[in-house]
């Protein structure tokens, strides 16, 4: 079976051809930062008209590089949610009506979904049972996955999730969008000994998450410490409360995940979502997998932001399963892991 993805959730536009036997073909992925990148975010219609400009040619140009043509289609998966409104419904329609050209089946996915079985595309692929960190700029989830569909969310954040703590630290740093790879290379030249952040809600029992107040923790520390630094010394701040950021989301994100690891007797741990390609985070769970007997999976670097790999992925899990949509198409901008059931 081959089935074409598509991902239109937020300002990425991705396309992927992926085929049961030989894995995933081909794939691409359109950033849409140099048009968003002046208002320090995301605008909605932008994101949604971009998609509509780049839907059509970017499926061309990638069936003509996989060397495949409509006839060699078997489905089509698209994210129906969670994600802006008008950007899936560009995505839905654009999918629902090749679909309906190319009398195909067509079925929506759910883009986190997409994002946890990411890490199936590689190469070892991690077996079921696991735990999975979802951690992005809209989520930051710990799910206790036992199959396809079978997913029981066991920590999530209370507040802000991991990558917009990131992003709007980054923001009050002065640093540009987006804003969590910036504060990551801006890190690594900060002095890990100089500033100590909190590491949040680690201090009583549970999984959850809370980011929010480590944001306003570093505006704090940089107001504070500005007054007292002459000019020449303030780069060199920014980078030393970055590390402190960093260091802190990295060990409060590692400290619940071994929690998580010791409350469910897993021993593979998946890390995916734009955050997980973050070095210091990724390494940090190696080292803590491998200390307890385990192994950690991620993607590859390109496969941990939004992209139709994963959803192509998703979809054919869902299809093989026989789990199918009628004509009608649906969006979900907001939508829960644990509503999603195996199929059939």
């Amino acid at each position: 079976m081959r089935v074409l993805g598509i991902e239109t959730s937020c300002d990425e536009t991705g396309v992927a051809v992926y085929d049961s036997r030989q894995g995933l073909l081909g794939h691409a992925v359109y950033s849409q930062i140099p048009i968003h990148s002046d208002f320090g975010g995301v605008v909605p219609e932008l994101a949604s008209r971009d998609h509509v400009r780049k839907l059509a040619p970017m499926v061309n140009a990638l069936l003509s590089e996989v060397q495949a043509t409509a006839g060699d289609i078997d489905a089509i998966a698209y994210t129906a949610g969670p994600g802006l409104a008008g950007a899936l419904l560009v995505g839905a329609a654009f999918a629902r009506s090749l679909a309906w050209a190319w009398d195909v089946p067509a079925l929506g996915i759910h883009h986190m979904e997409g994002h946890l079985l990411a890490p199936m595309l590689e190469d070892p692929a991690p077996m079921f049972p696991f735990v999975a960190l979802l951690v992005s700029g809209g989520h930051t989830q710990l799910v206790q996955v036992t199959d396809v569909g079978a997913y029981e969310l066991i920590g999530e954040s209370v507040d802000d999730a991991a990558g917009e703590a990131f992003d709007k630290t980054a923001k009050l740093l002065g640093l540009g969008y987006p804003g969590g790879p910036a504060l990551a290379a801006l890190s690594r030249h900060g002095d890990p000994g100089r500033f100590r952040f909190p590491r949040p809600m680690t201090d009583r029992p549970g999984l959850d998450f809370s980011f929010s107040g480590l944001k306003t923790f570093a505006l704090t520390t940089l107001q504070q410490q500005s007054e007292q630094t002459p000019p020449a010394g303030r780069e060199q701040l920014r980078a030393d409360i970055a590390r402190a950021f960093e260091d802190a989301v990295v060990d409060t994100l590692a400290i619940k995940c071994r929690r998580a690891i010791e409350q469910t007797g897993s021993r593979a741990l998946v890390m995916s979502g734009g955050v997980s390609a973050n070095q210091a985070l990724r390494a940090r769970v190696a080292g803590l997998m491998q200390e307890l007997g385990g192994r950690a999976y991620y993607p590859r670097a390109e496969l941990c932001t939004d992209n139709g790999a994963m959803i192509a992925y998703a979809g054919w899990q869902r299809l093989r399963a026989g789990q199918h949509d009628d004509l009608r198409f649906d969006i979900r901008p907001r939508w829960s892991l644990q509503d999603l059931g195996s199929g059939g």
